[in-house]
């Protein structure tokens, strides 16, 4: 269908809900969620939160090492060096090195929001990390449970099958009857049974 057609709203196009005639309020609007958002103007720069949020990451590692403070120390002293040793017009930071307290200072403010920033993101990775621990450990659970309840299930059930020893002992119990119903109840003697003979004589 054409893009002219009223059944198909264009993409971005906000569907509205119209109140009814009698009534007196505004149209109210509902955003549709099978089309995307259009995309609303601001003054503000925008930005990738997850591009800064890495940044931010990468640079609080970095303040965190040996490596900074080996090179932060060396530009302070090459600095202070400078601005005290060099020629006089050639100095740019004259003694109380004002504008040296104000690098530092930016630079600690700066540091300060970015280290916050990345101490967050690692936040929200740790619940993520402990909340799929957490499900995780659940189903382990469960699984053991269904598990033990399936032994058990299979010894109580082991418990009713004949197994070979049971055989053994039970014919063992059996031969050992009859042997002594044999004792106690000896054979009678008759025409076809050898020992007839023995007792006739």
């Amino acid at each position: 269908m054409g893009s002219g057609d009223p059944g198909t709203p264009e993409r971005g196009e906000q569907q509205r809900e119209r109140v009814p005639s009698g009534a007196t309020a505004a149209p109210r609007t509902r955003v549709r969620l099978d089309l995307p958002l259009a995309r609303r103007r601001t003054l503000l720069p925008e930005y990738d939160p997850e591009a800064f949020g890495r940044l931010s990451e990468r640079t609080a590692r970095f303040l965190g090492t040996g490596r900074f403070i080996v090179w932060m120390t060396l530009i302070v002293v090459v600095w202070v060096v400078w601005n005290v040793a060099a020629p006089e017009e050639l100095r740019f930071d004259q003694y109380p090195f004002i504008f040296l307290t104000l690098m530092l200072s930016l630079q600690a403010s700066y540091a300060a929001p970015l280290i916050l920033l990345a101490q967050n993101r690692q936040d929200d990775r740790d619940r993520v990390t402990h909340e799929q621990d957490r499900k995780q450990n659940e189903r382990s659970i469960a699984d053991t449970e269904y598990l033990t309840r399936e032994i058990a299930a299979l010894r109580m059930g082991l418990g009713e099958v004949a197994t070979r020893d049971w055989i053994r002992s039970e014919l063992e119990d059996l031969v050992r009857e009859m042997q002594e119903r044999r004792a106690v109840f000896p054979p009678e003697a008759g025409p076809g049974n050898p020992g007839s003979d023995e007792a006739d004589r």
